[in-house]
């Protein structure tokens, strides 16, 4: 059956509209919800003027970078040889304004649905457990339904109003640059920020003055609850953002560049990764009805329910595929290309579970090693991530090698529309985390009975898991997804040269090749070490500020008088705006400047000495270099991280001493180590690899003549 471009993208728009109508009847329920003591609401109130500060800041300072790079996009169109219409511009606006109202609309349910999660666990589990993520609902169809709307919008338009469907499919790749754009200082800002407050409230709060977490004494305990939403809401809601989007983009993009497909199969190929991913968001929407628990569920119990609406929407987005092929005539190869990259997400969701719940093996004897100290805690932990790498690494290359034996590089980007067309309900699961952790916050901070906190607990402890599984999932649906682009930037370049073969005949020992793999290799350590960096530069600044409050402010100690809170987040935001600029530079600069050099070589001619330098191949070493490293290392960091949380959580509930002990002290530490790695390092590490990956396809047109 044939089915226009136009019709596809006309379906796409319905959905994204159904899927926008849920998330707002989502958010009035939700905030219809109680929100209990005045404490509590004093409380929360507190959380979102810190959150607001955060977003208001980072939004001014980004907003003036894409009206810069929206600016550079404009000159470069009325440059001929630059080969680059303005409609480029129009996408990267639209993709950055869209990726910024999702971040928004997320981070303003999350911090106003964990005041009403506390009061609803005081009167159920299943409550809580529903109105959090409820929360996190709002967040996952956002963000799908606004990118499906833009993508959809823009293909129209695009593909009616330029004659050239290649130069359409490299100006729709804007809108995945506009989303990268806000990714990059999202995941980079907020995870700087979460982590600077979080481990400073634990280095002071836990090991000087043995306090408890979330205890209202400590000056950094409503930063800490702020950054639980500006680093794992609106950061991971931009970052996966950013995958779904620019995964329908590079599938579009190879549909029309790559020779396999001409005519009605072409218009197939285009059209069916937006008829996926309108399928993925409606069985998504109705999957979430399935999430629901009893009273005293246990943690396996709790588990299910969130499995049980995950693994329900994969099975229906499966027989969707399936449907769809059939349905467009493109056979069984694209259809188990698409599938394979759907299983994928679902089996790297699962490996990092295992690596890092306290309900398996690897974590428990994580936590068994705590009882020989901080350093063999830091060791075993180290171990437990580099080993955990397997896993998602292997899936990956069965799945990459799957899709291009059956169906060239097409079959790469489909595999990534497939791993990410239930993000509907993965990303509320995981966006779910952060509004039961405040919820656990506010009921210790309001000093509420014991029942109400046993159940936030356990909600909790379920975001714990929720949130390690959605990084490992964020994590490999990134590689992916820039796997797909890299695919579309050498079809680009290939149609660009007039021929389907000629950019993929690389010289593996041509040094340019060699030395941009190096290049490449090396940008994810210079990459987090900054982050690194930043976030132990702004901790430390926060445990002075502890410090100096609990020595000075009579009262503290004794709970008589309340801490400025409000300086600690002023730190944590300072610190985090003033950071994250660098990190995402460097990472659009470099292709931007090889790309620079690469023309000034060939205008000196291919015997000059720059040219044997430099080329369009070094872009590629980079590209490959970057992914292999950064995919590798984000899987290490994050799994390590959320590994050694879990691990001290363990003990938290009584085992090898429990609380005050010394395997729980020197559990901290591993913990403290591991926060940066598991939320602000790894997951910023996805969008570089995706900044790096569709930066080089949007400047394509700039090298496609070059031969």
């Amino acid at each position: 059956m044939e089915i226009s471009f136009e019709l596809g993208a006309i379906i796409g728009i319905v959905a994204a509209v159904i899927g926008l109508g849920f998330a707002f009847t989502q958010r009035n329920w939700v905030l219809a919800q109680g929100t209990g003591t005045e404490r509590m609401v004093t409380i929360a109130r507190a959380i979102q003027r810190g959150a607001q500060a955060f977003l208001t800041r980072e939004y001014r300072a980004v907003a003036v970078l894409v009206a810069i790079v929206a600016a550079v996009l404009v000159i470069l169109s009325f440059i001929p040889e630059a080969n680059m219409s303005i409609l480029t511009a129009v996408a990267f606006v639209t993709g950055a304004v869209a990726s910024g109202i999702a971040g928004y609309a997320g981070m303003y349910i999350a911090v106003r649905a964990n005041v009403r999660t506390t009061q609803a666990a005081s009167e159920s589990l299943n409550k809580g457990l529903r109105v959090a993520f409820a929360s996190g609902t709002v967040m996952s169809m956002m963000v799908v339904s606004l990118a499906l709307l833009g993508i959809s919008i823009l293909s129209i338009i695009f593909f009616n109003v330029m004659s050239d469907p290649n130069a359409a499919a490299s100006a729709l790749a804007g809108f995945g640059f506009g989303g990268t754009s806000i990714a990059i200082f999202a995941r980079v800002g907020g995870g700087i920020y979460t982590k600077a407050a979080d481990v400073g409230a634990d280095l002071v709060g836990k090991t000087e003055l043995d306090i408890p977490e979330d205890d209202p004494r400590n000056p950094a305990t409503i930063a800490d609850n702020v950054g639980d939403n500006v680093g794992d809401v609106a950061g991971m809601g931009s970052d996966l953002f950013e995958s779904y989007a620019s995964s329908i983009v590079a599938a579009i993009a190879l549909a029309v560049l790559s020779p396999q497909f001409t005519g009605a199969s072409q218009t197939a190929a285009q059209v069916f990764p937006v008829l996926v991913a309108a399928a993925g968001l409606i069985i998504s929407l109705l999957a979430t009805f399935l999430v629901r628990t009893k009273e005293g569920a246990s943690q396996e119990e709790l588990l299910g329910s969130l499995r049980r609406g995950v693994y329900s929407a994969s099975l229906g987005v499966a027989v969707a595929i399936v449907g769809l092929g059939l349905l467009l005539n493109l056979g069984w190869e694209v259809i188990i290309a698409t599938i394979s990259g759907l299983v994928g997400g679902v089996l790297i969701g699962y490996f990092t579970e295992y690596f890092t719940s306290d309900t398996y093996k690897p974590t428990q004897r994580l936590s068994e090693s705590a009882q020989g100290g901080a350093g063999i805690v830091v060791i075993r932990g180290l171990a437990l991530g580099m080993f955990s790498t397997f896993a998602p690494v292997a899936i990956v290359v069965i799945v990459t090698l799957v899709a291009t034996a059956l169906t060239g590089l097409y079959g790469v980007a489909v595999a990534a529309v497939g791993m990410l067309s239930t993000l509907g309900i993965t990303l509320a699961t995981d966006a779910y985390g952060p509004v039961a952790d405040n919820a656990g916050g506010i009921a210790e901070m309001s000093e509420l009975e014991g029942s109400v906190r046993d159940r936030t607990d356990a909600l909790d402890s379920l975001g714990n898991t929720t949130a390690a599984t959605g990084k490992g999932f964020a994590i490999g649906s990134a590689a992916m997804t820039a796997l797909a682009l890299i695919a579309a930037f050498i079809a680009a370049l290939s149609a660009g040269a007039g021929s389907a073969e000629v950019a993929l005949e690389l010289n593996i020992l041509d040094p340019r090749l060699i030395t941009g793999a190096f290049i490449g290799g090396l940008l994810p350590f210079i990459f987090s070490a900054q982050t690194m960096l930043a976030v132990g530069d702004a901790s430390q600044a926060i445990v002075e500020e502890v410090r100096r409050q609990w020595q000075t402010i009579k009262g503290l100690k004794e709970g008589e008088t309340e801490p400025d809170y409000e300086r600690a987040v002023a730190i944590s935001t300072d610190s985090a705006i003033r950071r994250m600029l660098p990190p995402g530079i460097i990472a659009v600069a470099v292709p931007v400047v090889i790309a620079v050099l690469t023309i000034i070589a060939h205008g000196a001619g291919d015997d000059s000495l720059l040219a044997k330098l430099v080329g369009v191949e070094t872009l590629i070493g980079v590209l490959i270099g970057s992914l292999v490293t950064a995919f590798m290392m984000a899987v290490m960091m994050a799994n390590a991280g959320g590994a050694w949380d879990n691990a001290k959580k363990y003990i938290e509930r009584g085992n090898y001493g429990g609380k005050g002990s010394d395997a729980h002290k020197a559990a901290v530490v591993g913990d403290t180590v591991g926060d940066p790695f598991k939320d602000t390092s790894g997951p910023s590490l996805n969008i570089l690899l995706k900044l790096l990956a569709i930066v080089s396809l949007v400047i394509a047109p700039l090298l496609a003549n070059l031969g």
